[in-house]
């Protein structure tokens, strides 16, 4: 995918921000309600994909019965498919704070009508947090 360097606009930029804000203090229902009812989510812990709010919050319980990731997003710009894609810095530790990851993901966003419909995991090559 060729990225450009077009800022994303204020207001996705606030949604996403707010959006990490909240899963770090694992305040599930404001994300969800920001959420394209049929959203695609990636499950990044377990593969494939969930669908649905009901899907990515069962999926969020899961996850944070196992472990407790955090992120950040560092900076965000858009694509050439006009889809948000946030620089983010990724930290996972066990339920004892054993670091698991540190590392730079991409989380790549289709942002429709103000809702989230889908979001896409990209690996960062050369990861210097890795």
């Amino acid at each position: 995918m060729i990225e450009s360097k077009t800022p994303s606009s204020s207001k996705e930029q606030d949604l996403l921000r707010f959006i990490y804000d909240a899963f770090n203090r694992r305040d599930i229902e404001p994300i969800l309600a920001r959420m394209h009812s049929n959203v695609e989510w990636p499950n990044g812990m377990e593969g494939g994909w969930v669908h649905g709010r009901e899907e990515v919050r069962a999926y969020w319980l899961r996850q944070w019965k196992v472990l407790d990731p955090h992120v950040v997003p560092i900076r965000f710009e858009n694509n050439d498919q006009g889809r948000v894609v946030a620089h983010v810095k990724q930290l996972v530790r066990d339920l004892e704070g054993a670091i698991i990851l540190d590392r730079m993901v991409r989380h790549i966003y289709t942002i429709k009508d103000g809702f989230i419909s889908r979001m896409d995991i990209q690996e960062v090559k050369n990861n210097p947090s890795a």
